[in-house]
Parts: C-alpha cells; sequence; structure tokens
C-alpha cells in the first residue's frame, strides 16, 4: 500500500470512529477501518478484561467462519493462552517503549513472541486463514486490548512493514476508543442522577416521547408511568439534617431499583427533590400496579421517612387516547396526588375509579393561570422542588 494510501486509511478510520453514535458502532468502525487499511479479509476488536483474566471480542467484522458472531455475547479467551498480553504490559513496555504488533501464520510463527502463538496458530488454520497481524492497543498507558486482522490461506502474507503500520492504526484505534468514553461518561452523567445513580427527569423524558411514538404506531405497546413522592424527606432534613435527608433518599433509590427490576427493561428514576418514577414498555398493566404496590410496602418498612406516595397511569387502562408523553405524566402525577391527598397505604391508579374517575378529571382540567404543569396539582409551594410540598 503507497504512503498516500495509506495516510488516507488513517484519516478514514479516524473519522469513521468520530462519526461513530454508540460505542458499538465505535468499534465496529474500528475493526471495518483497520480491516480495509490493511487489506484483510476479517478483522476483530477485543478488549483485556483483567478482573475476568480473558480477552473478550468486542466486534468481529469482514468473512467471517461459522460461530463468529458481528457482536459476540460470549467469545472471551483466557488469556493464559495469549500471555504477550501480559508480556508486553510487564516487560516490553517497561522501559518506555512502545507494543510493537506482530505477524503469524498458518505455518507457524513469522516474528510473534517466541512461545506465543500455537493458540493463534491453531485457530488460523482451523477457520481457513493464512495469516493475521496482532496489534496490541494502549490507553492510558495499559494493556486496554488487541487489533487482530487476517487474510484467507493462498493470500500474501503480512511484511514487517504491514506490522509496523498495524501499530500506527492501533494508536488511532486507541485514541478514538478514549473519545468515545469521554463522550460515554458526559452522556451518563447528563442521564444520571448524582445522588442515587438512578436516571434523572432528562432520560425519562428522552425515554417515554420515544415510548409514546412507539404507543401511538402500536396501541398494543402498553406504556406505564408510576411517580412516586417520598413523605416525610422534609421532617428528617429539619430534625436530623440533609445528611441523612440523602440516606433517606439513597434508601429509597435502592428500593426503587429493586422493584424496577421485577418489570422487564423499566427504567428507575429521580425526578428531582422527593420525586421518583418507574417507566415500564411493555409490561401489563396490572404487573406494573403489582410493582407500585410492593414498592409502597417495602417504602414504608424503611427506618427514615413515612412512606410513599405511588400513582399510576398506564395506557392499557381507561384513561382516553394517550397520544403525547405530556399527558401520561399528568395522569400518573394526578394520581400520585390524589395517593397523598387521602394517605393512601396503596398506589392509586389513573382510570380505575369508574366512567367520572376524578383522577382523569384532574389530569385534564385546565391548568390556572400562570401555574406551571406541574405545580397546578399541587398546593401552596414548598421548599425544595417548587409546587411540591414535601
Amino acid at each position: 500500500m503507497g504512503e498516500d494510501r495509506r495516510l488516507r486509511a488513517v484519516v478514514e478510520l479516524a473519522q469513521g470512529m468520530a462519526a461513530a453514535p454508540t460505542p458499538r458502532d465505535s468499534w465496529r468502525a474500528a475493526a471495518l477501518g483497520v480491516c480495509h487499511a490493511l487489506s484483510g479479509s476479517f478483522a476483530a476488536l477485543s478488549v483485556w478484561e483483567r478482573e475476568l483474566g480473558r480477552l473478550r471480542v468486542l466486534a468481529n467484522v469482514g468473512e467471517r467462519a461459522e460461530g463468529e458472531e458481528e457482536f459476540p455475547d460470549e467469545e472471551a479467551y483466557p488469556v493464559h493462552q495469549f500471555p504477550e498480553i501480559t508480556e508486553f504490559l510487564h516487560e516490553r513496555w517497561a522501559g518506555g517503549g512502545e507494543p510493537d504488533a506482530w505477524v503469524e501464520t498458518a505455518e507457524g510463527p513469522a516474528g510473534g513472541p517466541a512461545g506465543y502463538c500455537h493458540q493463534r496458530v491453531a485457530a488460523l488454520r482451523r477457520r481457513g486463514r493464512g495469516c493475521c497481524v496482532v496489534a496490541p492497543i494502549v490507553l492510558h498507558g495499559r494493556a486496554w486490548g488487541e487489533l487482530y486482522v487476517a487474510r484467507p490461506a493462498g493470500a500474501p502474507v503480512f511484511g514487517r512493514a504491514d506490522a509496523d503500520f498495524a501499530t500506527v492504526l492501533a494508536s488511532v484505534v486507541a485514541a478514538g476508543i478514549a473519545q468515545t468514553e469521554r463522550l460515554e461518561e458526559a452522556r451518563r452523567l447528563a442521564f444520571t442522577d448524582a445522588l442515587t445513580g438512578l436516571a434523572n427527569r432528562r432520560a425519562v423524558d428522552a425515554r417515554l416521547d420515544e415510548a409514546i411514538d412507539r404507543h401511538r404506531e402500536d396501541e398494543s405497546v402498553v406504556v406505564s408511568l408510576v411517580v412516586c413522592d417520598l413523605n416525610g424527606l422534609k421532617r428528617v432534613n429539619d430534625t436530623r439534617g440533609h445528611a441523612v435527608g440523602d440516606r433517606l433518599l439513597e434508601r429509597f433509590g435502592s428500593v426503587l431499583s429493586l422493584c424496577g427490576a421485577m418489570l422487564p427493561g423499566t427504567l428507575t428514576a429521580r425526578l428531582g427533590g422527593d420525586e421518583f418514577c418507574l417507566l415500564a414498555v411493555g409490561p401489563a398493566a396490572d404487573e406494573v400496579v403489582r410493582v407500585a404496590d410492593e414498592l409502597c410496602r417495602r417504602a414504608a418498612e424503611l427506618e427514615l421517612g413515612e412512606g410513599v406516595a405511588c400513582g399510576v397511569a398506564s395506557t392499557a387502562d381507561p384513561i382516553g387516547p394517550v397520544r403525547s408523553a405530556r399527558r401520561l405524566f399528568r395522569l400518573a402525577d394526578a394520581a400520585q396526588y390524589r395517593a397523598k391527598a387521602v394517605r393512601a397505604a396503596k398506589p392509586v391508579v389513573a382510570g380505575r375509579e369508574g366512567p367520572d374517575d376524578p383522577v382523569v378529571r384532574l389530569a385534564d382540567a385546565p391548568p390556572r393561570e400562570g401555574a406551571g404543569e406541574r405545580r397546578r396539582f399541587r398546593g401552596r409551594p414548598g421548599p425544595g422542588v417548587p409546587g411540591r410540598p414535601r
């Protein structure tokens, strides 16, 4: 490959990884870019999972052999089968040197670490490949994983120049992975409540909009929202301090997470202050109500606080057409407000109190002039969340 072509390949690799919207897309872009740059027929990107002592495959691209999936769930190899990884980490880099890529062939070693090639050689033969180049990936000064590019039997064998180029490509991939990890961390922080580790209101809004879009396209998709107000938080804050109040929020968050796990795919979130919610897409409304009831029971057993007021709204109940996330939120919030007003020990469910359900009436009532969307369900605003008494 000429210098200009190699330079273009490096640029395309970097651009492909930068444009990838998710980590999985970034892994695929890395493997595809390196495979193309080295004129390979197959490439894989793997990560070294130190805590499990294994090399786990993240992506396979190109001409995959039988049993090789593009994004495998379980393809992993014990690191003791590939000790060159630890060899590079602990010895070759100790003096400040860079990890070099190496070539292996189905006929035996071709410049790789002596004594460490038998597993890869066997894999090449088993899968009908003639040679491969392996390039360690270094991230933050540590071995992160490796790139693996192969050619079929009968194709030209990789040479030293190819291995040197693979080393360069591995550095480009490492930079792309670092950028992906930074973006993922930023996304995680943007959609995570810092105190409880649950999702935040922004995450709920995004997921609920998607869920309602699915429901509008297919009304058999059940979308349910459970809105909870943790009782007694202000008293705990006033009498025992905010550190204890934070502990109550964390403990309830754990209870909420435990109950949410009873419904597959449920999003568990803290909306802010003493407000929490569960967003379930798919489970039957009765299952959601059952979990909400369990949540109320467990919350009442917490050492701190005074239980929880819980409201449920589901597209499977007689609440009228749900064409927007806003309407389902208003219904769940109105149900929670009624639960708080009557000090209900169990969840109040929108649409289940007959044809003139007071919850549905409250949710559909026009807002008072100047009142916020959620504030109109509340009395005089209390401390903390505007419009939300504690």
